[in-house]
């Protein structure tokens, strides 16, 4: 029979069994210390980027009201200062149309009185050397008025009276004939029944003027309509 030899074990230390246990926890806290650290570093980093963020953000919305604002301001600035800048100029641009149309309207005036005064002399030419022209005045005159059976009288200057009357007294006897030493040459007023008018020439003549000046005005405002911008 076979002598088996055994040979005894020795186990480690059990020191050294708590210090691998304790290495082991050691490692555990080092990594759940890690983990937090990390966890801390991630909020503060998460909480920086979104500061930064909401900076810029805040920046960029501020930025872009102020901007806005600013050029709202700034127009409504520009306005007003337009707006009081303009006000002399439009002082002096309604002076000036003002002067222009005061000017425009003298012309006429002088227009009319020329041709009025020509007309005058023309016609008192003319009835220097037929004063009996008066009476077809007369009769375009009553020919205007209505019919009437009462007398008509003629009045007119005793100068004009008498040269009719000379020159044609046939013609001179259809009415009655009154001298008016009130009347100028070239005036000649009718009376039938109630009714009684002007016939002369010198009303017929303002009645003329008055619409070579309302013409006259006409043409000066279509000019303007067409010249205005």
């Amino acid at each position: 029979m076979m002598k088996q030899h055994f040979r005894a074990y020795r186990f480690p230390p059990l020191s050294q069994f708590i210090a691998a246990g304790q290495r082991a926890e050691d490692g555990d806290g080092q990594w759940q210390a890690s983990v937090a650290e990390g966890f801390e570093q991630g909020r503060r980093d998460g909480y920086d980027a979104g500061l930064a963020r909401g900076h810029q953000d805040g920046y960029d919305s501020g930025h872009d009201e102020g901007s806005a604002r600013g050029r709202e301001a700034g127009r409504n600035e520009t306005l007003l200062t337009l707006d009081r800048l303009a006000r002399p100029v439009d002082a002096i641009l309604r002076n000036l149309r003002k002067v222009r149309a005061d000017y425009r309207a003298a012309q006429r005036k002088e227009v009319v009185d020329l041709v009025a005064k020509v007309a005058r002399q023309v016609i008192r030419a003319e009835l220097a050397l037929q004063p009996v022209q008066l009476l077809a005045l007369v009769d375009e005159t009553l020919a205007s008025m209505p019919p009437t059976r009462e007398d008509i009288d003629v009045y007119l200057n005793p100068e004009e009276l008498k040269r009719i009357g000379e020159l044609d007294p046939k013609r001179a006897k259809r009415w009655n004939l009154l001298a008016d030493a009130r009347l100028d040459a070239g005036e000649c007023r009718i009376r039938a029944g109630d009714n009684e008018v002007d016939a002369g020439c010198h009303q017929r003549l303002a009645a003329c003027m008055e619409q070579v000046s309302t013409h006259l005005q006409l043409a000066a405002e279509h000019a303007d309509q067409e010249g205005a911008p």
